[in-house]
């Protein structure tokens, strides 16, 4: 008997570890995901308890200890052992929900998340521990009871103590990021001949600072920070490890999500000419307010240094009265005909190949600009990148002729060609115009049928039910032959808008993954289509 209970002891030890062991490293990916932040984590675990915080599997753990305890009571407790850990192995036999071979954004360990993973294996280690060592003391085979609730709570726990492992590791953190952001204002501090051009914006920050990059490098030697770093870390990174004494312009891009988030990143680096692309509904959720973006987003213009030139899109209404936070200079862009723009586009055109349009500027003078770039949302970045140019001394036919040399950008409306199938990626779009805006290229396309792929947008706010729904009806208004949606909660306003518009229910798909809709267009894609990703959410969605 003793020999028995030994074997399904372990047996049950190594399932119900292994689960455990995979639920706390779900969990910690997912706080990952939501970048650390705990309101964020919360707020998540809240809308994804039946799915993934309390499983049955617990519900059935808490039955089998219950019937446990009293067959402990009444029974021959090597028998009531003897059926508790068999049973307990098949209740907590599948990890399947905590893991996935196709994670989109793999959970990265990096320095601080191998601080956290210890601190959270430490914490969910205790009341194993705890339940091992008192059920040990019994010194009877109703000692299971304690060590297998040991393990029920090690497991039920597991998004709590990912929580308090963020705790504890909570003011080390601080101390660790209040040390690089000292050594980055430092190494600033000592470069009193570098520019630094902080650019801010709902939309277009990243593919702006590309291309006020490329163009600079006619006349400068220019640092861009790779991809969106545009928190606090990300700057500082840069500045520390990137930034070289050749060097002679910075370029970043500040990112907001709360209130009080530019004051941080000026902080670090204080821009020398700045930027604004938009203010749109991204990140409305956690702002409140499209005046409360704006009001952040302006910050930027008033902590430029003094007299530095700013750069604003004069066709937002929201950023053209940003100029009355300037000290400096203000140059405005238009792609609309603002009358007091000092950079303009006009007799825009695109296809398959990019987009050609004139440029006229500050002087009067006139280009004409072709980039591989689509979409008259990347005209506006192009002219905000030729407004600093000349704010700069570059000359419009110089940065014509760079303009050429733009490569897309990654996932941000990106023509690529798969087979003989052209994909439009716009995979790392989230907001409402430029969601649109991807839809009327796609309509424009004329080779093949068009078909959209997407999960629609999120963190909209209140506005986000009707944003999406007005994709749907955008989508059905301009000839799209097939809709693929990603998940059939998250796409109902899509559906609600693609009926209201009276698109066919036969050509709307629904899919739960995107990894299932790609199985899919595989057999249903032909030579000559065209297919754009509009959006793609990350894991936690």
């Amino acid at each position: 008997m003793t020999i028995a209970l030994s074997i399904l002891a372990t047996i049950a030890t190594v399932f119900a570890g292994w689960r455990a062991m995979r639920r706390t490293r779900f969990f910690l990916h997912i706080f990952q995901l939501e970048t650390y932040k705990f309101d964020r984590y919360g707020d998540w675990l809240l809308t994804h308890i039946p799915s993934a915080v309390v499983r049955l599997s617990h519900a059935v753990g808490a039955g089998l200890l219950g019937l446990a305890a009293a067959g402990f009571a009444y029974y021959d407790a090597n028998w009531v052992a003897l059926g508790l850990l068999p049973l307990w192995t098949l209740s907590f036999i599948s990890s399947r929900r905590y893991r996935s071979d196709q994670e989109k954004k793999p959970l990265a360990f990096t320095a601080r998340m191998t601080r956290l993973a210890l601190a959270t294996g430490a914490v969910a280690l205790l009341p194993l521990a705890c339940g091992a060592l008192y059920g040990w003391m019994r010194a009877d085979p109703s000692g299971f009871f304690w060590y297998l609730l040991g393990f029920l709570v090690t497991d039920l726990g597991a998004p709590l103590w990912v929580a308090l492992g963020a705790g504890l590791t909570h003011p080390i953190e601080t101390i660790i990021q209040e040390g690089f952001k000292r050594e980055a204002r430092q190494h600033l501090k000592e470069r009193s001949n570098l520019s630094v051009i902080g650019i801010t914006g709902s939309y277009g920050k990243t593919s702006t600072k590309f291309i006020v990059a490329e163009l600079l490098r006619q006349k400068f030697n220019v640092y861009a920070t790779p991809s969106s770093y545009n928190t606090p870390m990300g700057l500082c990174l840069a500045v520390n490890e990137h930034l070289k004494p050749e060097h002679q312009v910075l370029v970043l891009e500040y990112g907001i999500r709360y209130p009080g988030d530019i004051d941080e990143l000026c902080d670090i680096a204080r821009p020398s000419l700045s930027v604004v692309t938009t203010i749109g509904v991204a990140h409305l959720e956690t702002m409140g307010s499209m005046d409360a973006i704006a009001d952040e987003k302006g910050k930027l213009v008033e902590y430029t240094s003094p007299n530095g030139p700013t750069v604003l899109n004069a066709d937002d209404d929201r950023v053209d009265a940003m100029a009355a936070r300037a000290d400096g200079p203000v140059w405005r862009i238009s792609t609309e005909g603002a009358p007091d723009a000092d950079i303009t586009a006009h007799n825009i055109r695109y296809d398959t190949n990019g987009t050609s349009f004139s440029v006229t500027d500050d002087t009067g003078t006139t280009a004409t600009f072709h980039t591989r770039l689509l979409g008259v949302h990347n005209v506006t970045n192009v002219l905000l990148a030729v407004a600093v140019g000349r704010s700069m001394g570059l000359r419009l036919r110089q940065m014509a002729h760079a303009a050429e040399r733009i490569d897309p950008i990654e996932h941000r409306l990106q023509l690529r060609e798969r087979g003989n199938v052209t994909i439009i990626d716009d995979a790392f779009n989230s907001n409402p115009i430029g969601a649109r805006n991807a839809v009327e290229i796609l309509g424009q396309m004329n080779e093949g049928r068009r078909v959209i792929v997407t999960p629609g947008m999120v963190e909209l706010g209140e506005r986000q039910w009707s944003e999406n729904k007005t994709l749907g009806t955008h989508i059905a208004e301009h000839g799209i032959d097939l809709a693929v949606l990603i998940g059939s909660e998250q796409t109902a306003p899509i559906r609600e808008g693609l009926a209201e518009a009276e698109f066919p229910d036969e050509r709307v798909k629904i899919f739960e993954s995107l990894f299932e809709a790609q199985e899919f267009l595989k057999q249903y894609l032909e030579s000559g289509d065209v297919v754009l990703y509009e959006n793609d959410l990350p894991d936690q969605y």
